[in-house]
């Protein structure tokens, strides 16, 4: 006879949703009030639901002109164009060098490589907040990069290509090297066996990898904060410097939260079918 649970592990099991969904599910109830409704005392759980706040995010990418604004402000809607392509693009060219120099690591034998496979390792031990100021004067002064997409691209490359390396050496040393030695003698050559032998076997890994860096890169904001200007802003830095002493329109702020958290979880959820995928390809049934 099996001891049936404590209620007390419910209860804290409750509690524990409860953190964790509470201020989501808030989040976006909020973004469907006006700011007269948020900020008001009486505010209650029973409203009346509105797209305003989304409307006034989004005005530019709309087709028609809401009636409740006077001037469109592309402040959000530009700030989260900028996410989705520094996010995207940093994830791809990290992934690209990353399964490439992991493949190197892995493959290749040279002076120093059990080195340099452990220096990749700690450089991403540095937390970003020291490599703020190098960065900036670096970026600034010397190459004039600051204030575009390419510089934050490149900051967020650098910054995630050491774990992405750390994770892909793991998965690449599980591939058999016979496939490989059988691509060559097929006539395949070192770019044919690595993109259509390796890098399919590997496709848990990318994806695990892809998932790590594209979130890393959408939500990051300290280094965005310090080298994007107005019109290179991401979505976190231009949440926070729309908080002003004031006016603060949490029905907008609370929308574009709400927008800002859909692409990563879509990502995520496409990501993750690629692990299962590779996952299920490798199986043998018995």
């Amino acid at each position: 006879m099996t001891a049936r649970p404590n209620p007390a592990f419910y209860a804290l099991l409750v509690a524990l949703i409860f953190m964790a969904l509470g201020p989501i599910v808030l989040m976006v109830a909020n973004s469907f009030k006006l700011n007269v409704e948020i900020t008001s005392p009486t505010a209650s759980f029973l409203f009346t639901p509105t797209i305003q706040n989304y409307e006034t995010a989004l005005c530019h990418w709309l087709p028609y002109e809401p009636e409740h604004i006077r001037r469109c402000d592309r402040t959000f809607g530009r700030a989260l164009g900028n996410s989705l392509i520094i996010s995207l693009v940093s994830t791809a060219l990290t992934l690209i060098l990353g399964c490439m120099a992991a493949y190197a690591l892995v493959r290749f034998r040279f002076m120093g490589r059990q080195v340099t496979s452990l220096t990749t390792l700690m450089v991403r031990m540095v937390p970003p907040a020291v490599l703020l100021v190098p960065v900036f004067g670096i970026w600034t002064f010397q190459f004039g990069i600051d204030g575009t997409i390419a510089g934050i691209v490149l900051i967020y490359v650098a910054m995630n290509l050491p774990f992405v390396i750390w994770i892909l050496q793991s998965f690449i040393v599980q591939v058999p090297i016979q496939l490989e030695e059988a691509a060559r003698m097929d006539g395949a050559g070192p770019f044919r066996t690595f993109f259509l032998v390796v890098l399919p076997l590997i496709k848990p890994g990318l994806a695990a990898a892809a998932i790590f860096t594209f979130r890393i890169a959408w939500n990051e904001f300290l280094l965005a904060n310090a080298l994007a200007d107005r019109s290179t802003r991401t979505v976190p830095v231009t949440i926070v410097n729309s908080l002003t002493e004031y006016d603060i329109d949490w029905g907008v702020i609370m929308a574009t939260g709400t927008l800002l958290a859909v692409p990563p979880i879509i990502f995520t959820l496409v990501a993750s079918r690629q692990i299962i995928t590779g996952m299920t390809a490798g199986a043998v049934k018995g």
